[in-house]
C-alpha cells in the first residue's frame, strides 16, 4: 500500500522538475516547487507555464494551481522543512572536456540540506555520474543536516527517462528505475513512485511496467548514462556508415533499413548533429567515470564532426564558399523544441565562416531578436542565397521549396526531411547517400 498524499518538495522547475511537480500534485498531492528564479516562480503561481513545447503542461498546471495543490517558492530550505519527500531535478552542466560542473546541485543540495528534518526521503533525478549519490551528496546533507542518511533520513537516486515536449506520457510508459544506499530508502521510493506515477501496459516487458528497484544507487546512475551513450554510439556508428556509403554510392537509408528487418539489429539514422541536454552530455559523465572506453570516445568524436562534415559536403559540390550567403535552417538541436542547448547550429555556422561563407540563421521557433542573442543573423524564408544547410527537423520545414529560398544552388539536407524534387535547379545532398 502507498503513502497517505504527501507534502513533496520539487527542487528545479525546468523544463523537467515543471512537469514531474505537476504530475505529482494531479495525483491529489501537495507540492512546493522550489526554484532560484523569482520570475519562474511568479508565472508558475500565476497558473502560467513559463515555457512553451511541453504538451498539456499548461492544461494541468492551471488546473493543480487553481487547487492549491502547488505552489512555487524561491524558498528550497523552508519548502523543505514542510516537506516528507523531496524530488531533485537541478541541472548538471558539462563542458567540452567532459568535466561536470557540480555548481547549481551543490547549492541546492545545500539548501536543502538546512531545511532536512527526520523521516525525510530525498531523490536525486538529474542523470550524475555513477558514485555521485553516495560520495556527494550524502556527505553534503549529512553535513549540512546534522542527520545520518540510512537512519534519520534516505537518499535515493532515480534518473529522469523522459523526453521534453512530451514528459507526462513519457512517465507512463517507461519503468521507474531508482536505486537506494539502503534496502530501506529503495523500500521508501518504491512506495513513493507508485503513489504519484502511473504506468502504461507494457506486455513487451518480462518484468512489466512500474517502479523497478536496481539494488543500489550506482547501478541506478549507469543505468540512465548507458541508455543515453547506448544512442550516441549506435548514432556515431550510423554516421560512419552514411559517410562510407555515400563515398561508395550506396543508400544508407536502404541499408539501414534492410539491415533493420532483422530483430538484433537496431541502426539509427545518420544525421548533421546530436544535441540537447542528454545524449552529447551524458557519454562524457561516463567517459568522466571510465576515461578508458575508447569506443564511447570515439563515437562522441565522430558525432561532433559531423557539422564540418556537412560544411565539406556542401563546400564539395559549390566550390570555394568564399563570400557565399549561406543559411543554416534550424536553430534548435531537434524539430518542435525551442532548445539550442548542444545544437548543431553553432558549430556548422563556424564551419561555414571559417570557409569564408556570410551565414544567416533561420528558425521559426525564435525571433530575430532571439537569433541575435545567440549571435546569430537571422534569415528571412525569400531572401536570396547560394547554399543552404537543413539543421532542425521542424516540421515548418518539410514543405520548403525553391521559392523559400530563391537562387539556392546547393542545398545539404542534415535530417532528411526535404522533399529534394522542390529544389530542381539545386544540387541536392543528403547525409547518407551519394
Amino acid at each position: 500500500m502507498g503513502f497517505p498524499k504527501l507534502n513533496i518538495t520539487v527542487v528545479g522547475l525546468g523544463k523537467i522538475g515543471l512537469p514531474l511537480a505537476v504530475q505529482f500534485a494531479s495525483m491529489g498531492h501537495t507540492v512546493l516547487g522550489a526554484d532560484v528564479s523569482a520570475r519562474t516562480v511568479e508565472t508558475i503561481n500565476a497558473g502560467a507555464e513559463p515555457f512553451p513545447g511541453e504538451a498539456h503542461l499548461q492544461d494541468k498546471l492551471a488546473e493543480v494551481v487553481a487547487k492549491g495543490l502547488l505552489l512555487a517558492t524561491t524558498d528550497t530550505a523552508a519548502a523543505v522543512a514542510k516537506s516528507t519527500a523531496v524530488v531533485v531535478v537541478v541541472p548538471l552542466f558539462v563542458d567540452l572536456e567532459g568535466i561536470p560542473d557540480f555548481g547549481w546541485m551543490d547549492s541546492a543540495t545545500k539548501d536543502i540540506a538546512r531545511g532536512l528534518k527526520a523521516g525525510t526521503l530525498v531523490t536525486f533525478e538529474t542523470t550524475l555520474p555513477v558514485g555521485t549519490t553516495r560520495t556527494r551528496w550524502k556527505p553534503m546533507l549529512e553535513a549540512g543536516s546534522g542527520l545520518t542518511e540510512g537512519s534519520d533520513f534516505h537518499l535515493v537516486f532515480s534518473p529522469e527517462r523522459v523526453l521534453t515536449g512530451r514528459v507526462f506520457a513519457d512517465l507512463r510508459k517507461y519503468p521507474k528505475l531508482l536505486g537506494g544506499l539502503s534496502p530501506e530508502g529503495a523500500n521508501r521510493a518504491i512506495k513513493f513512485y507508485r503513489d504519484v506515477l502511473e504506468f502504461d501496459e507494457r506486455p513487451d516487458l518480462a518484468r512489466g511496467n512500474g517502479v523497478w528497484d536496481l539494488g543500489s544507487a550506482e547501478a541506478a546512475e549507469m543505468a540512465k548514462l548507458a541508455e543515453t551513450t547506448y544512442r550516441d554510439v549506435n548514432i556515431g556508428l550510423a554516421n560512419q556508415f552514411g559517410a562510407f556509403a555515400a563515398k561508395t554510392g550506396i543508400d544508407v537509408f536502404q541499408v539501414i533499413e534492410a539491415s533493420n528487418s532483422q530483430p538484433y539489429s537496431h541502426i539509427h539514422q545518420p544525421g548533421i548533429a546530436v544535441g540537447g541536454h542528454c545524449i552529447p552530455v551524458y557519454p562524457r559523465l561516463y567517459l568522466w567515470n571510465d576515461p578508458d572506453a575508447t569506443v564511447v570516445r570515439s563515437a562522441r568524436e565522430a558525432n561532433a564532426a559531423m557539422p564540418a562534415y556537412a560544411v565539406g559536403l556542401a563546400k564539395g559540390a559549390y566550390g570555394d564558399l568564399s563570400g557565399a550567403r549561406a543559411v543554416v535552417l534550424g536553430a534548435s538541436y531537434r524539430g518542435g523544441v525551442k532548445e539550442t542547448a548542444f545544437s548543431g547550429v553553432f558549430p556548422t555556422v563556424e564551419a561555414l565562416k571559417a570557409e569564408g561563407a556570410i551565414v544567416t540563421v533561420h528558425d521559426p521557433m525564435y525571433t530575430d531578436d532571439e537569433l541575435h542573442r545567440l549571435g546569430f543573423e537571422p534569415h528571412t524564408l525569400g531572401s536570396e542565397v547560394e547554399l543552404a544547410v537543413l539543421q532542425s527537423d521542424h516540421a515548418q520545414y518539410r514543405d520548403l521549396s525553391a521559392g523559400d529560398i530563391p537562387g539556392v544552388k546547393v542545398i545539404v539536407d542534415g535530417r532528411r526531411i526535404l522533399d529534394p524534387t522542390a529544389f530542381p535547379d539545386a544540387r541536392f545532398l543528403v547525409i547518407g547517400k551519394a
